[in-house]
């Protein structure tokens, strides 16, 4: 059980940044179906940046991974300014520019880690090899029954991503530019009725969401993975608008979302080596998340309560 812990937690840390970057996004006003390409354009620099740091650093040194965080970070928000573009500029339909962006990120990065590969080593491989970030347990803690087991075999990226969530709820909820930026999603008129700029929030809140995306996108690859490619993320950005949802685009309810979702796909790891089956029945539990996905639909999306203007291109003589 506490294996179960401590891997839902891993797991559920990466899902919930990239869920609180979609949220700013659709809290703005523009639908975020970018998150995967952004999370996979962001971790592909995070990756590079390691990558080029390692010889000179050391492939065992910490500080390489927090490069590779901030790497990450820019590098996803630098993609994102594509979707803000067509969506805010150029008016486009934000689904489609959505499912453009994360299919034009999956093939743009497979492209450039081979091509970079290539250059490096003359081997044209499609991943960079990254290896795991070093783990610690939280003295105290971790002696809690049943929740000391979350502050187990910890990885720094966690912690990080627990600073990033208080930050991003203080932003949202406390200062002007988030009261702004949630009535941008609810009544953009109003908002440039009295003096804001509709169109600058939501470039900014676009950025965050592929800055944050792509914070996500690397740590899975420190973690899950021990490297990066471009197919180890299929899926998870869709998993991290599938728990803003269920959140109700509220960043704690999202955060027991994604925590749930962690444990279902830990949890089902779990039991197929505790049952003793075939590595290939992993497949099966692992799809664990989707399938509650699918019931989580079912029951309570006719619940949730979107943010208003949510998709919708803002016409500044619309009243």
């Amino acid at each position: 059980m506490e294996k179960v812990f401590i891997d839902g937690l891993s797991f559920a840390a990466p899902l919930f940044v990239m869920a609180m970057g979609a949220i700013y996004c659709e809290k703005s006003g523009i639908t975020d179906l970018a998150v995967e390409g952004f999370q996979g354009f962001g971790a592909f620099i995070g990756a590079l940046c390691a990558v080029l740091l390692m010889p000179v650093l050391g492939e065992g040194s910490q500080a390489v991974i927090y490069i590779a965080m901030v790497a990450a970070f820019i590098g996803g928000g630098v993609y994102a300014i594509l979707h803000a573009v067509l969506c805010i500029n150029f008016r486009a339909n934000q689904t489609i520019s959505g499912v453009v962006i994360n299919i034009l990120s999956t093939a743009l990065t497979a492209f450039l880690t081979s091509t970079a590969n290539k250059i490096m080593n003359g081997d044209s491989s499609n991943k960079f090899i990254l290896g795991v970030s070093d783990r610690f347990t939280v003295p105290g803690l971790s002696r809690i029954p049943v929740v000391g087991a979350f502050f187990k075999n910890m990885y720094p990226f966690e912690i990080i991503i627990a600073v990033i969530a208080v930050f991003a709820w203080y932003l949202m909820y406390k200062t002007r530019f988030g009261m702004h930026l949630r009535a941008c999603g609810e009544n953009p008129q109003a908002v440039d009725a009295a003096g804001g700029n509709v169109s600058r929030t939501r470039f900014l809140a676009v950025l965050i969401s592929g800055a944050l995306a792509g914070v996500g996108g690397i740590c899975f690859a420190y973690s899950i993975s021990a490297n990066f490619s471009p197919s180890i993320y299929m899926g998870y950005g869709y998993l991290a608008i599938s728990a803003m949802i269920f959140g109700n685009w509220s960043i704690l309810p999202t955060a027991a979302v994604c925590l749930f979702f962690g444990l279902a796909k830990s949890g089902g790891y779990q039991l197929c080596l505790y049952m003793g089956l075939p590595s290939n029945y992993s497949d099966i539990f692992m799809m664990l998340p989707y399938v509650l996905t699918l019931f989580l639909l079912m029951f309570f999306s006719k619940k949730n309560h979107p943010p208003k203007a949510a998709g919708e291109v803002y016409d500044k003589g619309k009243r």
